[in-house]
């Protein structure tokens, strides 16, 4: 049944021929441990397309120069494809304009950025910030260091067994003092799939609170649309999408960004410079400080490229199909415990064998080529409620198969046996 849900998928869109998807990704045809490698860790990072590693040898080879500054022709071409990679996120994200992209390093230094400038400009002591119970680190930390400096207090949303937010307690978290509620669109360790829309109606209903969501596990597996989401800010990173490593987005609603005091100075960000002061450039650059990530933000435009030329309705079909499949595996396996059991998740499955430590499934899978995850996936206090170390994670993209689940799945049986 599985098996006829992905063809049917497959047929859907003539583009998705997985054996020629699987070919635009050189990594995937390499060995480990002597092993076809089967990568099933792309809830960590995701593999680079042929397109992507061209765009980034093209840049060095025929484009390297610094952008914004300069008059000369590669600074002046080079200059023309960064901005038009803005461009391109702005349109996949169907933000308003341009000036509402800001390159960062990656998820965590956007999420600083806001924690940073919004913080200074909007939260003092007393106020409150609220976020989730399954957030990843990157999401919990700033809010904390933020909260200890301001004496503000900090809220979360809880989850249940099922690795869903309870959202009957949001309400009641919501106050005249909320400022900022911070949430996860895709958890990265379970899964789920959070109701972004419906929670980010119940806070406009309640509260004047600014919303951030989370998006560094979902833009591989569905397209965000920012207006309709109507949140005020919306933060990823490019290696999860399948582009370079080191480059991520912050998109900001404009009046954030005229609002906001700069979070690095120097280069790139001033309009003049005196030994008195400084006046600060206008949008995004005001927030680039010094020489970007250049090949990074047009590595990211590729790969943005390439997923959509593709189809995120047929990449979400196949990956549905790989989850589905790989879960019915999983549970046909003795002392398998698996996490999160949402109606709607994606592309991951966390589960441990029960009096095996994580780390030695993880390790032992890897003697047979099996990349997976083992750990606590930085959401500790996740793992804190269901009262485990961590899990083994196993993340799925579209250029995976079934025929790599069946290895996976060997696999782990062998290595249950040898460590029973």
């Amino acid at each position: 049944m599985v098996a006829e849900t992905l063809e049917g998928a497959m047929k859907q869109n003539t583009m998705f021929d997985i054996h020629k998807i699987r070919k635009d990704f050189p990594i995937l045809s390499r060995t480990v441990n002597g092993k076809p490698l089967v990568y099933l860790d792309n809830g960590a990072t995701a593999q680079k397309p042929q397109s992507v590693i061209d765009v980034l040898t093209h840049y060095y080879t025929h484009q390297n120069s610094n952008i914004h500054r300069g008059v000369h022709t590669l600074s002046r071409e080079i200059t023309i494809a960064y901005e038009e990679a803005r461009k391109t996120i702005q349109l996949h994200i169907n933000a308003k304009q341009p000036g509402e992209i800001i390159f960062t390093k990656g998820t965590t230094e956007s999420i600083n950025l806001v924690a940073h400038c919004f913080g200074n400009l909007a939260v003092s002591e007393g106020d409150e910030i609220i976020i989730t119970q399954m957030e990843h680190h990157s999401n919990i930390v700033p809010w904390q260091q933020l909260c200890k400096e301001k004496k503000a207090i900090l809220k979360y949303i809880p989850i249940n067994e099922a690795g869903e937010l309870v959202l009957d307690e949001l309400p009641k978290l919501l106050s005249s003092k909320t400022k900022l509620v911070a949430f996860t669109h895709i958890s990265n360790t379970l899964g789920t799939i959070n109701p972004v829309k419906e929670m980010i109606a119940t806070i406009r209903s309640l509260s004047k609170a600014a919303i951030l969501i989370d998006g560094a596990q979902a833009v591989p597996h569905l397209k965000p649309n920012v207006q309709d989401l109507a949140c005020d800010f919306y933060v990823f990173s490019g290696h999860k999408l399948f582009g370079p490593t080191g480059v991520g987005v912050l998109y900001a609603k404009e009046e954030w960004l005229a609002k906001f005091g700069p979070y690095q100075t120097g280069g790139g960000t001033i309009k003049t410079v005196t030994l008195e002061k400084t006046e600060f450039a206008d949008g995004p650059l005001k927030f680039e400080a010094g020489t970007p990530h250049i090949e990074g933000g047009i590595g990211l435009a590729a790969a943005i490229d390439y997923v959509n030329a593709i189809g995120f309705d047929v990449i979400q079909k196949h990956e549905e199909a790989l989850m589905t499949y790989a879960a019915e595996k999983l549970s046909a396996i003795d002392n398998i415990r698996i996490y999160g059991s949402s109606k709607h998740k994606t592309s991951v499955i966390a589960f441990n064998v029960i009096g095996i430590h994580p780390f030695d499934v993880g390790t032992l899978l890897d003697k047979y080529g099996i990349a997976v995850r083992s750990g606590h996936h930085c959401t500790q206090p996740l793992c804190q409620f269901y009262n485990i170390p961590g899990t083994i994670r196993a993340s799925f993209a579209f250029y995976n198969t079934m025929e790599e689940i069946d290895l996976f799945i060997e696999a782990l049986k062998k290595s249950i046996k040898l460590l029973s």
